[in-house]
């Protein structure tokens, strides 16, 4: 396995797995420590041939497996033509290495719009066949996530209600407390929507929306999420809204980051509001929302249900809405927001949840991190949870007029200050779109 650093510097949760598998992986550092660094540049062959020599050191020394070479590619993806191109030419699999393979994870984001991710497909295409291609996005990864189908699939009571008939509204939120914090120069060449909304949080909705697959296999999965996404229309700038953090007590202003240009116009938030032109989902607003150095770390699905037709109790039915939330991280749960009548003598109704809190339920049980389960996955040749080339035009195509109309200038995001729920004009169009917030009730991590 040669990468670029970013995989092997994932900070681990304090527990190991022992995973038993055929496959030797060989990392760039490990072959440094047993031979030399093997570095070189992007556009040179020599750095290629370096590294091919070791590797095939190694492989000749473990002649009684099967040699896979997965190649992590954590780098820019401008140089992603450069450096596949490079290992084409110079690191090709051994010859006659039976059971052996060679497989490319490459990350996100994949291109800046629509047209810039079609052509580095079109070049990474023309060096290796799209089931060589593992395109990484570790929100797949996650154990909610994985647990998305049989959540919605292997319970026939959530059927009948997933669809327009019940649901009024659907959120999908990302938040962090943390700014860029010296990484403005990285982020500041996708900003927001293409570093967080675009892959992830489309990914995530994808699993959400989409139709029941023939079977799980990868391309069975893969084929209904595109069928998703091409259902879904670009968001239009009036459904959007877009902020940029300032400073707030001792917590800086984006602007404040040394490593971001003077004057930059880039969202550190975005919240837009999707519509799926489909049977199930058609009049569904869908939320997407993500921001950094807001009041909170969380990251979550929540499906907001219509209120009762006639409320039997004299308080409002619209003040109580019944929800399925889906928490991601931290503390992932599954819990369902239902009216209860209040204990006591009088006949109040309050919101309460019937909770599934990871951490108690499964307080025993290993849940690996994201990147693991993925690279494994990659091993194995499993391209359930890695995004085809179809389904990466069809998010892009959402979202790529809206990115042009801020990259020209034509859309200013807003100030919100550090550690604030984000800008004002954000809670406005999440209520126009049908959300109402339950009173007076918040969920406690089990």
């Amino acid at each position: 396995m040669f990468d670029g650093g970013r995989a092997g510097s994932q900070r681990r949760s304090g527990q190991e797995k022992d995973i038993s598998c055929p496959i030797h992986l060989v990392s760039s550092r490990l072959l440094a420590k047993r031979g030399g660094d093997h570095r070189g540049p992007y556009d040179s062959h020599e750095g290629f041939q370096q590294l091919q020599t070791a590797i095939q050191k190694w492989e000749d020394s473990h002649q009684a497996h099967p040699h896979g070479r997965l190649f992590y590619l954590a780098l820019p993806p401008s140089v992603y033509p450069e450096v596949c191109k490079g290992l084409h030419d110079n690191c090709p699999a051994a010859p006659g290495a039976e059971g052996g393979f060679t497989r490319l994870v490459v990350e996100k984001p994949f291109g800046f719009d629509l047209d810039s991710s079609e052509v580095l497909a079109g070049k990474l295409g023309a060096l290796y066949p799209e089931e060589q291609l593992y395109r990484i996005d570790h929100y797949l990864g996650k154990e909610m996530m994985q647990n998305m189908l049989t959540l919605r699939f292997a319970n026939t009571f959530f059927s009948p209600c997933w669809n327009n008939t019940c649901v009024a509204n659907v959120q999908i939120s990302f938040k962090e407390p943390f700014g860029t914090e010296g990484r403005g120069g990285y982020f500041d060449q996708f900003g927001i929507i293409r570093d967080v909304i675009q892959n992830h949080l489309m990914q995530v909705m994808a699993l959400v929306a989409m139709e029941k697959p023939v079977s799980l296999s990868a391309d069975d999965i893969r084929d209904e999420k595109v069928k998703l996404l091409r259902c879904v229309h670009p968001v239009s700038a009036s459904e959007a809204v877009l902020g940029q953090y300032t400073a707030s007590g001792d917590q800086p202003g984006y602007l404040d980051d040394p490593t971001v240009p003077t004057g930059s116009r880039t969202p550190t938030f975005a919240a837009t509001v999707l519509h799926i032109q489909n049977d199930r989902w058609a009049g569904v607003p869908f939320v997407l929302k993500a921001g950094k150095a807001l009041n909170e770390r969380k990251a979550e699905i929540r499906l907001q249900f219509k209120p009762p037709g006639v409320a039997l109790h004299a308080q409002k039915a619209d003040e109580l809405r019944n929800e399925l939330v889906v928490r991601l991280q931290p503390d992932e749960a599954i819990y369902m927001k239902v009216v209860v009548k209040k204990p006591g003598l009088q006949m109040d109704t309050v919101i309460s949840e019937l909770d599934l809190s990871y951490k108690q339920r499964y307080s025993d049980t290993y849940i690996p991190e994201a990147y693991e389960r993925l690279i494994l996955d990659a091993v194995h040749g499993d391209q359930q949870h890695f995004v085809r080339r179809d389904e990466l035009r069809a998010a892009w195509a959402v979202f790529t007029p809206l990115l042009h109309a801020i990259d020209s200038g034509a859309i200013s995001p807003l100030p919100y200050p550090a550690g604030s729920r984000g800008p004002g004009p954000a809670d406005e169009l999440i209520a126009k779109a049908g959300f109402v917030k339950n009173a007076a009730y918040s969920w406690k991590a089990g």
